[in-house]
């Protein structure tokens, strides 16, 4: 008898691709307001999301009233919520109705300075507003290279890959091979997609002040950044109100960055990924469990 979660895999992959089906069918206000009611419906409920939601905002945010950090954990479930929701849209819609979406782009001369002195340029995309915008936005304009790591249920790996693939991006695994595949589009002086604050693992990462906390922080943008001069540019999509469309914003990474000694590089990353969610922090996942890696001597960060 085949157990109950082999079963349940999927099922639950053919729901996610009927909802993305039909999310693709709807006003993007619409789908946002869906992904709203979503994250409404995870702050109401004593959910995991809620839970690690309010102990990272009480972590990172100290300074913060219980009031404000309510308030602010609210929003960012709801802007969450749209996260998963837009999907739909922004993995099925044409090229032009996507580039419609686009309202506002602050900062691009900095990636245009960077791809003409021919060393490559690393697009830095925290998990910050609408992070699947960003990559089909520079893979409309660019070739873009950008590393994958593959859903959880295998049976949307398909669904995901033809979304963010269509424009021509190019998705490489988290793997030896596909870090190679991220030295040879540098190399030719093109773009790579990375998330900076994805939780690297074991034995990739140092652990470096993020909000004050030691986090758990990747060193591979720097090496690759020393290894060819490449660029280090900051990039997220602003999130419009009522579903309007978006802002993409590009901002050079701090100095620093390129260190030889990885604390003083991952340090400098983390920096640049704060800087980015202090001015947008309603829209960062403060769901995701940023500070799950603790060093040996410390007890778990979501205990």
């Amino acid at each position: 008898m085949a157990k109950r979660g082999t079963i349940k895999k999927p099922l639950r992959a053919l729901f996610a691709r009927g909802s993305l089906r039909l999310l693709a069918l709807v006003p993007l206000p619409v789908a946002h307001r869906a992904g709203a009611a979503a994250g409404w419906l995870a702050w109401r409920l004593p959910t995991r999301m809620k839970q690690v939601t309010l102990r990272n905002l009480e972590r990172c945010f100290p300074e913060y009233s219980a009031d404000e950090r309510n308030r602010l954990a609210r929003i960012s479930l709801a802007e969450t919520g749209k996260t998963a929701t837009e999907m739909g849209p922004l993995w099925s819609w044409p090229a032009q109705r996507i580039q419609q979406l686009i309202c506002r782009v602050s900062g691009e001369q900095h990636l245009r300075d960077a791809l003409e002195r021919g060393n490559g340029v690393i697009l830095a995309i925290p998990h910050l507003g609408a992070w699947e915008m960003v990559g089909l936005y520079c893979s409309l304009n660019h070739t873009v290279t950008a590393l994958y790591r593959p859903p959880r249920l295998a049976g949307l790996d398909s669904v995901v890959r033809r979304g963010r693939e269509r424009f021509g991006a190019e998705l490489v695994p988290t793997n030896a091979g596909g870090v190679r595949a991220l030295y040879k589009k540098l190399g030719e002086g093109g773009i790579v997609c990375i998330l900076p604050d994805q939780v690297p693992s074991a034995g990739q990462g140092v652990f470096a002040p993020f909000f004050g906390i030691g986090a758990s922080t990747m060193t591979l943008l720097s090496r690759l950044g020393r290894r060819f001069g490449s660029e280090i540019i900051f990039c997220y999509a602003e999130r419009l109100p009522r579903g309007r469309g978006f802002h993409i914003h590009f901002s050079p990474a701090p100095e620093g960055v390129h260190d030889a000694d990885p604390l003083l590089s991952a340090t400098a990353l983390n920096q640049g990924v704060e800087q980015c969610i202090r001015a947008l922090p309603e829209q960062y996942q403060w769901s995701y469990k940023r500070f799950r890696c603790r060093p040996q001597d410390e007890r778990g960060f979501y205990e």
